[in-house]
């Protein structure tokens, strides 16, 4: 029996140690702060302030690694895209000669990171073994959004000045098509099929859809959350429920999320956040929307399901993005 016990035992070990073997999530909550250069921890359960430490400067976007044990933050004025241990929050390595990174989102295969340069005018292709600059395509000015499809084989920029998405072919580094849309893209959903592209426009305060097929608008969703005028409604961010029936837009200075009818593109609910909403993130299990408040320094924390805010945490100084290790 004691042997059967220590052989058991034996085995947990070694399959606990096996490399490639799935690491429990930390439960943590990342929050990235424009303004103070720090990230902020939250643990995932009370949603209270575990650590607050300093980053590069000026921190926008965040993203895990394909395998999840690492995360990247992009660092515009520090030209620098920070590697952290997800479960530690350890810094790992820093990529630098990154200009101006933005926002980024990492192909299917988890090799390369796909980067949009502001100031340049340019997304970069990005070596994550390596920290080289593969392949660089210059675009319109300031560009932000990125998302990578599902094969990888395109890559979707927005240009915040130009008012266009392009359409580039990963493989040969080339822009397939530019998209005219509403005044000033910020960021993108894919429904599940991939069929649309839902982007942002912040300055229009509207959702364009655009056939991905064709590579044609189809057509846009405008948001009026009462008491506010059309100038003040200023959609940034926007994600897809997994099963793609539901989208949740950022409205930025009208300070609401809006929750969206996919099917119909039919706005069903406002819901009232902090001030400037523009980063959204969803728990794994899709029961918790998480929301960064630019201009009130906090994060709402919403019941899916009720619509309800649960709770509102202060965080640092215009938080930007959120990373949930679930």
């Amino acid at each position: 029996m004691a042997a059967r016990l220590r052989t058991g035992l034996i085995i947990v070990v070694l399959l606990a140690a096996a490399p490639g073997m799935a690491i429990a999530a930390s439960g943590r909550i990342y929050v990235t702060n424009e303004k103070s250069s720090t990230i902020t921890v939250l643990n995932g359960k009370s949603y209270k302030v575990v650590r607050s430490f300093k980053t590069c400067k000026r921190p926008r976007g965040v993203h895990f690694s394909k395998d999840r044990k690492q995360f990247y933050v992009g660092c515009a004025d520090d030209n620098v895209i920070a590697v952290y241990e997800t479960a530690t929050a350890k810094l790992v390595k820093r990529i630098r000669g990154i200009e101006e990174p933005e926002t980024f989102d990492l192909a299917p295969d988890g090799k390369t990171l796909y980067v949009s340069n502001e100031e340049d005018a340019a997304v970069s292709f990005v070596d994550i073994e390596t920290g080289k600059v593969i392949k660089s395509v210059e675009l319109g000015e300031e560009p932000e959004g990125v998302q990578v499809t599902a094969d990888g084989s395109t890559v979707y920029v927005a240009s915040e000045a130009a008012n266009l998405v392009h359409v580039i072919d990963t493989a040969s580094a080339e822009i397939k098509a530019d998209i005219l849309v509403g005044t000033r893209p910020r960021r993108f959903a894919l429904t599940p099929d991939e069929k649309e592209l839902w982007v942002s426009a912040e300055l229009a305060g509207q959702v364009d859809i655009i056939d991905t097929r064709t590579n044609k608008t189809i057509g846009d969703i405008v948001f009026k959350p009462t008491g506010f005028r059309r100038n003040e409604v200023t959609p940034v961010d926007l994600l897809m429920t997994a099963d793609g029936k539901t989208a949740f837009v950022a409205l930025g200075r009208a300070n609401h999320v809006a929750v969206v009818d996919v099917a119909s593109r039919k706005v069903t609910d406002y819901i009232l956040v902090g001030k400037r909403p523009w980063g959204l993130a969803l728990s794994r299990d899709e029961e918790t929307l998480f929301v960064a408040n630019g201009l009130s320094d906090d994060v709402s924390i919403i019941d899916v399901a009720s619509h309800r805010v649960l709770k509102s945490v202060a965080v640092g100084r215009v938080p930007y993005g959120i990373l949930i290790d679930d």
